[in-house]
């Protein structure tokens, strides 16, 4: 064997036995999760269960807040709006917009608005407007007076005669649904035949 081709020999055993270099180690992804309890438009608040790990902790007051930075250790406090608003605001600003509901109340055995429900009506408009693709119900109520089935029609009738005052506003008719509950859901309970002006309603709820 020539000493050239000993060499070689020498190199690929060498090489051969060498062990591998060892894996670098790898970084545990750090970790910033953040969950707060945020009240809804009336400003009530539920309730959240939050668990890492063994810890579970109970949110249940407007923005508290439970953070996880390490694995394991849950951290309770409370966020102020405007690092709620770091935080999400564009995630908040995606949502689309919460239902609205209106009530609306009808003269005595009629279809017919009273005189101050007439004004809600451009209310009801202005928030359809607001929404790119809106979804309307309206539920139509009568109180005890007459029969079930009058009070079946009559519920029906005053939904219908809601939903074509929105149509005449320019509400396109396929975003509006219509139902008639007639005596079955009052807003007052009361004794048959009890002429309840709060009962007399429609309920308009856009989404």
């Amino acid at each position: 064997m020539t000493a050239r081709a000993a060499a070689l020999l020498a190199l690929l055993v060498l090489c051969g036995c060498a062990a591998p270099p060892p894996p670098a180690p790898v970084a545990k992804p750090s970790r910033d999760d953040l969950v707060v309890l945020l009240p809804d438009q009336g400003g009530k608040t539920g309730a959240l269960a939050v668990t890492e790990g063994s810890t579970e902790r109970v949110l249940d007051t407007p923005y508290a807040a439970a953070r996880v930075k390490e694995e394991g250790r849950l951290e309770v406090g409370t966020a102020t709006p405007d690092e709620v608003k770091a935080a999400f605001g564009a995630a908040l600003a995606a949502q689309p917009p919460r239902p609205v509901s209106f009530l609306l109340y009808f003269l005595e055995g009629k279809d017919a608005l009273t005189p101050e429900s007439q004004q809600v009506v451009q209310q009801i408009f202005a928030e359809i407007a607001r929404r790119p693709a809106p979804e309307i119900v309206i539920i139509g109520h009568t109180d005890r007076v007459g029969s079930v089935a009058s009070n079946d029609a009559l519920s029906l009738k005053r939904a219908e005669r809601m939903r074509d005052d929105l149509i005449k506003l320019g509400v396109p008719a396929d975003r509006i649904e219509v139902a008639g509950r007639g005596e079955r859901e009052p807003l007052v309970p009361t004794e048959d035949e009890v002429a309840e002006p709060r009962n007399r309603r429609v309920e308009v709820s856009v989404r």
